[in-house]
């Protein structure tokens, strides 16, 4: 039996009415890589591969989704899939699915060609990046963030010894929304300078020597890292909306340290919340 013949009669369950009439948040894929371009402050685009979650709401009339569609919407971009479109493909998923809301995460490496603070060898050093967007009736909503490895120097630890500290590596994870666009690498360097030391892909040995001394000179702790990058992003016109983590992968402890802020931050008293005025004036 020819294909289309065969498919004219068969059942469409998904559109069936379920057992239970109860409405579904998001319904969708998750953990789909797909080849994707990325916005490069230095060459305009980079190629990389995406890990996509796409979901849609679901009305308590329906008893599921037609998971093939989040696959054809995004065939339908290919790789012209990058942060100046993702409003439209979101636009797509609402049409093609008949739903109210529509969204979209994408997790991909970053790559950014990193020279050595004394030597100048170059290496590509590796970042985590993502997008988080949603489409509703009236609203968008867009989240751009970046996870950067950086190094801090235990301020305690050097205080206390006669002679060393520990350091460890550590994660600063920063979240934005703004008007208007934010280059990832501005990000970046807010992390990396908020931190005791960067992280480097190649160091000789001139290099390790600087990038130690460095760190001993700037030691931070998970609080001072987190402070400082949102200290910097209140500076910036058009970030409405930020989030910052540090967490550091300790040393001489079987734990972790960890500092968060949000801002504007709903989850905490108006006793925790920061403001512009307390940006330090560059």
């Amino acid at each position: 039996m020819p294909l289309k013949e065969c498919s004219i009669n068969l059942p469409d369950i998904q559109s069936a009415k379920p057992d239970t009439l109860i409405p579904i948040n998001k319904v969708g894929i998750k953990n789909l890589k797909y080849p994707i371009k990325v916005l490069d402050r230095a060459k305009g685009f980079q190629d990389t591969v995406g890990e996509f979650n796409l979901y849609v709401d679901l009305p308590s009339h329906f008893k599921g989704t037609h998971m093939s569609r989040f696959v054809e919407v995004l065939n339908e971009f290919k790789d012209e899939i990058h942060v100046k479109n993702i409003k439209e493909i979101l636009r797509k998923l609402k049409s093609r699915l008949s739903a109210r809301s529509a969204h979209l995460e994408v997790y991909f490496p970053y790559f950014i060609e990193k020279k050595a603070p004394v030597t100048g060898v170059a290496g590509l050093m590796e970042y985590q990046a993502f997008m988080k967007a949603a489409l509703f009736t009236r609203k968008f909503d867009l989240v751009l963030g970046v996870v950067v490895p950086v190094m801090t120097l235990c301020p305690c630890s050097k205080s206390i010894s006669r002679y060393g500290a520990h350091n460890q590596r550590g994660i600063v994870t920063i979240q934005v929304r703004s008007k208007p666009f934010i280059w990832l690498e501005e990000l970046i360097e807010i992390a990396e300078e908020s931190a005791s030391s960067p992280v480097y892909p190649i160091l000789k040995r001139p290099d390790e020597k600087y990038v130690t001394e460095r760190a001993y000179e700037n030691p931070k702790f998970v609080e001072d890292v987190v402070r400082a990058c949102a200290s910097k992003l209140l500076q910036i016109e058009g970030i409405y909306w930020f989030s910052v983590s540090v967490e550091n992968f300790e040393s001489i402890h079987g734990h972790n340290a960890y500092a968060y802020i949000e801002h504007p931050s709903q989850c905490y008293s108006s006793e925790s919340s920061i403001s512009k005025k307390d940006a330090p004036h560059s």
